[in-house]
């Protein structure tokens, strides 16, 4: 077991599938205790549950929308009223309207913003008491590579992700005298049921496959594995950082010009 997070407690938004879902997991594994939060999905978010609990972890389900400010008071309340505390957080949940500039509305901007990141400013500004009186902790975000590359359809939640590494930043500066180390995290291409959502996304999977240098795709479990080094006594030095992992893809500029 390469990190001991026992008697840790870890609140991960959007973990009742996916990435979230990995993170979860791989967090129990490694001792923590779990805030298993999600918003439609109730059934996944149980089964996540169920599954801590078989690992001999506890795992709290809290349905909460982190778009909505009122509902992310909500979601802290319950983890400070039952478990008093908090390690980790780790912002994962994210929305947003996949659809070409000439078809985008207000109404799409304001969504996909308020949950990709505005919601990383106000949880972790919900979380950073909790976690001081603890004697610290970390919080990571969960990016794309689209914050930096072009994606199909993707402008929105480009940009919010763009602002969500923003929020890292500041947060690293303003919570490091709390004992608070924060991060960022961009995945690649991951075949997750987000990418359904993208026209062409099995020729997408294609070419993702054929062009990243590491021969596979990211996994979910993947992505685990580096938020729970970020987490780690050995990523203390390692603040308001986004680190990319993906493979290669978005490096080996080569090989996207000739496959």
């Amino acid at each position: 077991m390469p990190y001991d997070f026992s008697n840790k407690i870890a609140l991960i938004t959007g973990s009742g599938r996916g990435i979230g879902k990995a993170t979860a997991l791989h967090f129990a594994r490694l001792g923590a205790d779990i805030v298993v939060n999600y918003l439609r999905k109730q059934s996944a978010a149980e089964e996540t549950a169920q599954e801590i609990e078989a690992l001999g972890r506890r795992a709290l389900v809290v349905k909460a929308d982190v778009g909505d400010p009122d509902d992310i008071e909500r979601l802290f309340d319950v983890v400070e009223r039952e478990w008093g505390g908090l390690d980790f957080l780790i912002n994962n949940a994210a929305s947003g309207y996949i659809r070409p500039i000439a078809e985008q509305k207000v109404k799409g901007w304001d969504w996909t913003m308020n949950i990709n990141a505005r919601a990383a400013l106000f949880t972790a500004q919900r979380a950073a008491p909790l976690m001081h009186k603890r004697g610290g902790g970390a919080i990571v975000n969960v990016s794309s590579i689209g914050s930096g590359r072009t994606l199909p359809d993707y402008v929105v939640i480009g940009a919010s992700k763009g602002a969500l590494e923003a929020v890292t930043r500041y947060c690293a500066v303003e919570f490091s005298p709390l004992n608070i180390v924060v991060n960022c995290v961009a995945p690649g291409i991951i075949h997750t049921d987000a990418l359904q959502f993208f026209k062409d996304s099995d020729l997408m999977l294609k070419l993702a496959r054929e062009r990243t240098p590491a021969g596979r795709l990211v996994e979910p479990e993947d992505v685990a594995k580096l938020i729970a080094f970020l987490c780690s006594p050995d990523a203390f030095m390692i603040r308001g950082q986004v680190i990319w992992i993906d493979g290669g893809w978005s490096i080996d500029v080569g090989r996207q010009w000739t496959s």
